[in-house]
């Protein structure tokens, strides 16, 4: 398909993320956008993700740390409520920054243009040192942690609500916050010292953006554009993409399951607090008992998530299911409020309940929540009749089907894809790097 600039010569394209299938998803079907406009694209990442991302067609470059998505203890310190954020950081991500930097520089290699996830940490530094055109994105509104829309802090959620009332507070609580987290990127300044750069801005929050142009794939309906922003940033809209695998499908059994009654409760994880699941599916099950309806759990590839005993009737587990082809078959939606898991509950346009774990999942949660097309429930408080009684005031609301419903028809309006594809492209001519050949536009 051809993009607003469509006789723009072919131009290397390198796009950097680290973390779930939530933060490698949005930048496959990116790639793919530019790879239908004749663009060659690389995505560099962990090592785990290759068969994946060649899978589609798309070039990879192995970049450290090789972060395995079922390594289930590391997953389940980064998913911890109050650390969980930095232990990523600190003991996940920062030890390995200086294989992370040579093996970006390695995939920039005459490459034109440089696509970085928020904490892919070497990316700021290659495209400074290398001089390489920079875009840098963001899945989700608290990577901005503005002061003229309050975040919800995963540590400290109870701060939000005085932000939102005394502004003065919340400048000071994001003030705290980057003053907290400089000792976490001291390997990041020690690294530019090395390698001969003046310090830099903190890159856990200023210093992640591009000056020239910053990506927020997401849509306004979950964020509106804050003067504290950055001044370059556009708002796309999500980037969707949800198979397992390439050509994936609902099972036959589970399409059969859904075939054969009314709209279940469709319960999931995600790809990552899926592996600290813990009680979660059974107070689920139960749940779904009491309300006297039919539900899917979508459970995941941890083994400890597989019910002990046979399941009530009408309840049926699945390892997988593509979102966007269950979800809008759902009654109502229980997810624990990452970005991608959202976005696709958003699109489905069903009333859902949030349990937030850690990092932006409960300002996620609070941002869909004051949309009118969510309630949520703490992941401590998480129990069957809590459960069962929040979904019941979700499903007997008209109003929550309604707005659900009008919000659904929004998001599906927007193409966040093709927004940021053609945000790329204008980039590339921007700085120089490409040109429109005959003169055609």
């Amino acid at each position: 398909m051809m993009g607003l600039l469509d006789w723009m010569q072919s131009k290397a394209i390198v796009i950097t993320t680290f973390g779930s299938f939530g933060d490698l998803h949005p930048y496959l079907v990116i790639a793919l956008g530019l790879i239908g406009r004749g663009h060659r694209v690389i995505i560099a990442t962990c090592e785990a993700y290759r068969a994946k991302v060649e899978s589609e067609g798309i070039e990879f470059h192995a970049v450290r740390p090789n972060i395995s998505p079922d390594d289930h203890e590391a997953i389940r310190l980064a998913m911890d409520a109050k650390k969980g954020s930095e232990y990523v950081l600190r003991h996940m991500l920062l030890p390995h920054l200086r294989n992370s930097y040579g093996d970006l520089t390695e995939a920039v290699a005459g490459a034109d243009l440089l696509v970085t996830h928020p904490i892919a940490y070497a990316g700021p530094l290659v495209a400074e040192k290398t001089g390489i055109p920079w875009v840098s994105s963001v899945l989700a509104p608290i990577s901005f942690l503005s002061a003229c829309d309050p975040s919800v802090l995963s540590p400290a959620p109870w701060l939000a609500t005085l932000g939102r009332f005394l502004p003065a507070i919340n400048r000071s609580i994001c003030a705290l916050g980057k003053r907290i987290t400089i000792p976490w990127a001291e390997p990041v300044q020690q690294l530019r010292r090395d390698i001969g750069l003046p310090p830099g801005a903190n890159p856990i929050f200023e210093g992640q953006h591009s000056p020239d142009l910053v990506l927020a794939l997401f849509s306004k309906l979950l964020a509106a554009p804050q003067p504290d922003w950055p001044p370059n940033t556009h708002v796309t809209g999500f980037a969707f993409y949800d198979r397992l695998e390439k050509h994936q499908g609902l099972s036959p059994e589970l399409a059969r399951f859904l075939d054969s009654g009314p709209a279940p409760i469709v319960f999931t994880l995600g790809s990552s607090a899926v592996m600290d699941a813990r009680d979660f599916y059974r107070q689920s099950a139960v749940a779904a008992v009491q309300l006297g309806l039919r539900a899917v759990l979508l459970i995941g590839r941890d083994p400890a998530n597989i019910p002990a005993s046979p399941l009530p009737p009408g309840v049926i587990a699945a390892e997988y299911a593509p979102y966007s082809e269950i979800f809008p078959r759902a009654a109502a939606i229980v997810h624990q409020g990452g970005a991608g898991t959202t976005a696709q509950a958003l699109r489905a346009g069903r009333p859902m309940l949030v349990v937030p774990f850690a990092h932006d999942q409960p300002d996620n949660a609070a941002r869909v929540e004051r949309l009118g097309v969510a309630r949520q429930v703490s992941r401590r408080a998480y129990r069957a009749d809590r459960v069962a009684s929040q979904l019941r005031k979700l499903l007997d609301s008209p109003s929550y089907t309604a707005r659900s419903a009008e919000v659904g028809r929004q998001i599906q309006s927007e193409d966040g894809v093709s927004t940021a594809c053609d945000l790329i492209e204008q980039r590339l001519v921007e700085t120089g790097v490409a040109t429109i050949s005959d003169g055609n536009l």
